[in-house]
């Protein structure tokens, strides 16, 4: 019996999940062998690795890898130890094509166990022959009755066997037991969830827009005399100051224009995905599309930052493009930064390589920087956006509030329903990122982001109308953070879902997980803040357009 290497698609796959997480700096001090007693065919092949979950009444259904070792107890003893699965059997499918009778290989699968393998004599490379697995007596593994404990200094033997099987399975079909959705009802089930939440804004919008606002309208436009007129109260008394600049209006300009790049990205990213051009199968396909349509999408974030720059009568529009080229993408470029320097310190295999991060600054320069200032230039050249009303020059005293109009509280009320209209979802994802498993139902995640969209733009006119209905004219910045709040509720579910459904000891890999939703929750705040805003900048000068200013 001798030592036989794997092939290398299978040696990377057992290399990544045995020696990385098990062994790591103590690799050294354990041998570990692998036997052969079948050899493994040569072939290419295009399947997958998974274990089969068996489930009464449902079809199979395959997930992603298998599990390395498990904890258990030996009967009898309370004490916890920990075993490895050191002999993986492997069933590998081939079909067979009648016209040209010719095999290709659809698939395989493992079934992983813990076997405590004995052998007589010493260890000789080439000549040792193992009593719990021989090919020569026909001896296989089967059960994991007497598992392999994991102890510092000790010998580990791992061995496998591989079984051909025909499969019915044709070369084009080979993906299906991978992307079988066995889960449909929840989808809709969240669909449902998120369309209530828009029908109960949807008639709360409707109902402030043909009833209240109507009336209001009507009736300041009735107004005689300016004694009336300073006699009412409402959102009409601050129309001269409703439009005046806010406080760091350069920096809301920069956020919006980021969105508005962000919220391009997104669109076009699920248009091909739906479409097919995106395969769920090649998760650095979608990252890669995601990553060059953010560049090329630089020309609508400079457009857009630049128009209401100039709508606040600035006159920069060269430092208001500089921002927004760098401010946002260098943000999530520190974090990625800080969390790739944590990668290459563990020795990780996933970290990305120079060559790799040097494309991502040179598209980051060398296309989305100009393409923001071609955007600014373009947008600073047409002319300003006419404000319905005039400002006046003295900024009018906004009354005490009532306790539930304060900034903070009405903000953080404002992100629970655009959180809630996609927290189902949500899981669905975070467990496609985090558990190796396939997300390919875009069809659901686009109407799921309609929704949001919807969402986002009726809970923040909902808040803005009874803001100004308050005298607070103060609603730039607000319409932008009550939406985007709902990042908030995004971190603190995935810091749920961090402690109910990830098994993550290690400090790193805490820390980039947290880093990396930290970085989803900053970009879902740039994209719903630019929702809630735009919706909040239509509404304002909708309705102070369709009032007589004397």
């Amino acid at each position: 019996m001798s030592c036989f290497r794997l092939p290398l698609s299978l040696c990377r796959l057992l290399d990544r999940h045995v020696a990385r997480f098990w062994w790591g700096d103590s690799a050294e001090h354990s041998r570990i062998r692998w036997v052969s007693w079948r050899n493994l065919c040569r072939s290419k092949h295009e399947g997958g690795l998974g274990f089969r979950r068996f489930e009464q009444f449902s079809p199979t259904i395959f997930q992603l890898g298998y599990h390395v070792g498990f904890k258990g107890q030996y009967s009898g003893s309370k004490e916890e130890k920990y075993f490895i699965h050191n002999h993986l059997a492997f069933t590998v499918k081939f079909h067979r094509d009648l016209q040209t009778d010719s095999a290709r290989i659809v698939g395989f699968e493992v079934k992983p166990y813990s076997i405590k393998h004995e052998y007589e004599g010493k260890w000789a490379e080439d000549k040792t022959r193992l009593t719990t697995c021989d090919p020569h007596t026909k001896r296989t593994v089967i059960n994991s009755n007497t598992p392999q404990e994991v102890d510092d200094k000790k010998e580990i033997v791992f061995t496998y066997d591989v079984e051909f099987q025909e499969s019915d399975v044709k070369w084009a079909s080979r993906w299906d037991a991978y992307l079988l959705m066995s889960d449909d009802q929840i989808h809709w089930f969240s669909i449902v969830n998120s369309l209530m939440i828009v029908l109960f804004l949807s008639g709360m919008v409707a109902m402030i827009m043909l009833r209240t606002l109507y009336r209001d309208i009507s009736k300041y436009n009735e107004l005689e005399t300016q004694e009336e007129a300073q006699e009412e109260t409402g959102w009409k008394l601050v129309h001269g100051d409703v439009f005046r600049p806010p406080m760091n209006s350069e920096l809301l300009c920069v956020y919006v224009g980021t969105g508005v790049q962000f919220f391009c990205m997104i669109v076009v990213t699920m248009l091909f995905a739906i479409l097919g051009f995106l395969s769920p199968s090649n998760r650095g396909g979608l990252m890669t599309a995601m990553l060059l349509l953010w560049v090329f999408m630089g020309l609508f974030a400079g457009y857009a930052s630049s128009r209401l720059y100039k709508l606040f009568k600035g006159g920069e529009w060269k430092k208001i493009a500089l921002r927004t080229a760098i401010m946002f993408p260098g943000i999530i470029s520190a974090i990625f930064f800080v969390l790739n320097a944590l990668i290459w310190g563990q020795k990780s295999s996933g970290a990305v390589p120079f060559g790799t991060m040097f494309a991502l600054v040179f598209l980051w320069f060398g296309i989305s920087v100009p393409l923001v200032f071609v955007g600014s230039y373009i947008g600073f050249k047409k002319p300003a956006l006419e404000d319905p009303v005039k400002t006046n020059k003295i900024p009018r005293q906004i009354p005490e509030q009532a306790w539930y109009m304060n900034p903070a509280f009405s903000i953080l009320i404002g992100g629970i329903l655009p959180f809630g209209a996609v927290f189902i979802e949500l899981f669905f994802i975070l467990t496609s990122i985090w558990l190796n498993q396939f997300y390919y139902i875009f069809g659901f995640l686009f109407l799921v982001f309609i929704i949001l969209i919807i969402t986002c733009a009726e809970i923040t006119v909902v808040l803005c109308y009874f803001q100004l209905c308050s005298e607070d004219y103060l609603w730039w910045w607000r319409s932008y953070l009550t939406s985007g709040s709902s990042a908030v509720y995004l971190f603190l579910y995935a810091t749920f879902y961090f402690f109910t459904k990830l098994e993550i000891t290690k400090l790193v890999s805490g820390v980039l997980y947290f880093g990396y939703m930290l970085i989803a929750s900053y970009a879902f705040f740039v994209l719903t803040g630019t929702i809630g805003f735009y919706a909040c900048f239509w509404f304002t000068r909708l309705i102070y357009s369709s009032v007589k200013i004397d």
